[in-house]
């Protein structure tokens, strides 16, 4: 899955890496190393521009709230539990297949966390003495430094209680498609850690290279075949992982400390 992650590019250095045509200022983001569900995040998106009569899709960075609300709900409380789709259902699920069809997206990262319950923990819980659990968080992240180019989906959802020119009449909500997590090594593994994604988490997000970001997001592109096979996962050996504070464990704290990599899991979370 994908419950939490870091971006912290500004919109410059994004403007250049996904080639963006149209962003505005106003909705610039400062740097966020614990983005959560529900904050508003960066997405990178081809879409014609309102009130213009070229109907052309125009690559965008836009600013959304994550955690998709279908266009059929009728309250938006239950975006904050569709933050992340499935790869494997995304087109099927009623949440999800109009918004697969035509309304990707791209959210860029730095990388993203995974908690692994620490060894002792895990013995307890074998033991049948299991307490509080202690997970260590691992950041997992492009082993080469580039970003990290997460699948999305955005949608949007009219507030039929509100007027027209309400600034919160209209809801534009995104999610992340998640595939199944890596069992291949790591190109960089702990030595004290997991060796693989798949020993961190079963799922993880779907990283699209730069030769899929433009078929990813041409709204032109329906057919369902030609879409399934990007949903295919990028080559193996392209990400590596390390622990981090578990201060990040806390929604409250933000900073690249956060992103500090530790010599190894902290005490009491051994993997």
């Amino acid at each position: 899955m994908c419950g939490r992650y870091a971006a912290s590019r500004r919109p410059e250095d994004l403007a250049g890496i996904f080639e963006i045509e149209k962003w505005e200022p106003e909705e610039t983001l400062e740097p966020d190393y614990n983005v959560a569900p529900t904050k508003e995040v960066y997405v990178v998106l081809d879409r014609p521009l309102k009130d213009v009569e070229d109907p052309k899709p125009v690559r965008q960075l836009r600013k959304l709230k994550w955690g998709l609300v279908p266009s059929w709900s009728k309250t938006p409380e239950g975006g904050a539990r569709m933050i992340n789709a499935r790869a494997e259902t995304v087109h099927e699920k009623p949440s999800f297949r109009r918004a697969f069809a035509t309304r990707r997206c791209i959210l860029p990262a730095d990388g993203y966390y995974e908690w692994v319950t620490g060894k002792q923990e895990r013995d307890l819980e074998v033991e049948g003495r299991r307490k509080r659990p202690r997970k260590q968080p691992y950041f997992v992240t492009p082993a080469d430094g580039s970003v990290f180019a997460m699948a999305g989906l955005y949608e949007f959802w009219r507030d039929r209680t509100l007027p027209d020119d309400h600034p919160r009449t209209w809801w534009v909500t995104c999610s992340v498609i998640t595939t199944e997590a890596e069992a291949a090594p790591l190109a960089d593994a702990p030595a004290d850690g997991p060796h693989a994604l798949a020993d961190i988490h079963p799922r993880m997000p779907l990283m699209l290279t730069p030769d899929r970001w433009d078929h990813w997001l041409d709204p032109a592109r329906t057919d369902p075949d030609e879409l399934a096979s990007l949903l295919t996962p990028p080559p193996t050996g392209l990400m590596r992982a390390f622990p981090v504070s578990t201060a990040v464990s806390s929604v409250r704290n933000n900073g690249p400390e956060l992103l500090k990599e530790l010599d190894g899991p902290e005490e009491g979370t051994l993997f």
